[in-house]
């Protein structure tokens, strides 16, 4: 490859006899390089009148001297805000220019002056609040938009999401209205973190379906029905305005099967995508994170991610342990073979935790934000930028 760009070998350290032989070989091993790359380097070899491997299919891809960003492999927001705009520089010195995957072709563009290189880092945790934050609100949230505003921005994009979450008991030491505030802080935070033009955050639904924690003074519940039919008309008249692609995040496990029944009703009468995520994008890398089995409610996971983004709240001195045990290794929460199963919760527990909070930390807090967030945001953009045929199956 470097005599292929008529570079010395040597200044890395290369013997003569090492390029001798290598080129010499060249034309019965051949390169162990992915097809477009070869070829490339095959045909600059042949201009040098090097032999290369017989029988070969010469064609040219000068994309592979360009920098290449593709939506998978390389999106243009994976290196951190404040390193991005001079590594690119750097790179950009030893390429050709700079090439954007578009529909399987590869299109010239100018990449340090593109919109979306201003795209937040997934993995870059920021508070909730500060200038930074107010700046891009008016953007994607839907109910501060004005109907011309919003007429605009549907034009602009199709993928809205919805947070939903519950007012209910989180033990001694967790506010009630945990599971909301975190629905609409991640919905925010993923759609901040978007390429532009960043998704619509619809309001949050902060009731959910709660009745196992009625034992619990503070917990106000709302029927499966009650959800399910606010979710699907809200999914309709988001169809309606030009809305295909339905994102539906989940703050709270006990709204699963509701959520879920009104997201096929969507799908089935407005024929839109519509997908819902409880912590399935993320679950594996947080479990990984965490010392606690079954901690599955104002635990060690819950109260880490509250530290993280609302400390004054967190009554620490009222945290306490309580693990709960199965008789069934079926029944555990923790188990990947476990069946899901209804109880109320004072059945299970004295004090409304399952889980460990002592072991909650504000570094385990922000490192499970950094992966919800990431995640999220990689799916986000997938549906953003896909029709709904090349979702239903791959198309590149």
């Amino acid at each position: 490859m470097l005599t292929a760009l008529g570079a010395d070998p040597m200044l890395c350290g290369y013997k003569p006899k090492h390029i001798e032989d290598a080129l010499a070989v060249l034309p019965i091993k051949g390169l162990h390089q992915e097809k477009e790359c070869m070829q490339q380097v095959y045909t600059m070899l042949q201009k040098q009148n090097i032999v290369v491997p017989p029988d070969t299919v010469f064609e040219e891809h000068t994309e592979v001297l360009h920098l290449r960003m593709e939506r998978e492999r390389s999106p243009r927001n994976c290196i951190p805000m404040d390193l991005r705009q001079p590594v690119y520089r750097i790179m950009l010195q030893h390429a050709l220019g700079s090439v954007l995957c578009v529909q399987k072709k590869w299109q010239p563009f100018d990449l340090l002056h593109s919109s979306t290189i201003e795209a937040v880092y997934p993995f870059e945790f920021s508070d909730t609040g500060g200038e930074n934050s107010a700046k891009h609100q008016g953007n994607y949230l839907w109910g501060e938009l004005t109907w011309p505003e919003a007429q605009q921005r549907l034009k602009q994009v199709d993928v809205a999401i919805l947070p939903v979450g519950a007012i209910e008991q989180h033990g001694p030491h967790l506010p009630l209205d945990t599971d909301a505030f975190d629905a609409d802080y991640l919905a925010r935070k993923v759609a901040e973190a978007c390429s532009r033009p960043r998704p619509l955050v619809l309001p949050l639904i902060s009731y959910g379906v709660s009745y196992h924690h009625n034992d619990f003074s503070g917990t106000i519940s709302i029927n499966n029905d009650t959800l399910s039919r606010l979710v699907y008309d809200i999914g309709i008249n988001a169809a309606r305005n030009g809305i295909n692609k339905l994102l539906i995040i989940n703050g709270h496990g006990g709204n699963d099967a509701t959520l879920n029944y009104a997201a096929q009703m969507i799908n089935r009468d407005a024929h839109i995508f519509v997908a819902v995520d409880s912590g399935e994008t993320s679950d594996v890398d947080i479990d990984a994170m965490t010392e606690t089995h079954n901690d599955v409610h104002a635990g060690e996971i819950e109260t880490s991610t509250s530290l993280a983004i609302r400390p004054h709240l967190v009554k620490m001195e009222l945290a306490q342990k309580n693990v709960p045990e199965f008789s069934s290794r079926y029944l555990n929460f923790s188990s990947k073979r476990g069946v899901s199963w209804h109880a109320y919760t004072n059945k299970i527990t004295a004090n409304g935790v399952m889980g460990d909070p002592t072991k909650a930390s504000i570094e385990k807090g922000e490192k499970m934000w950094q992966v919800m967030i990431a995640h999220l945001v990689a799916l986000v953009d997938d549906l953003k930028s896909m029709t709904l045929d090349e979702l239903y199956q791959r198309r590149y």
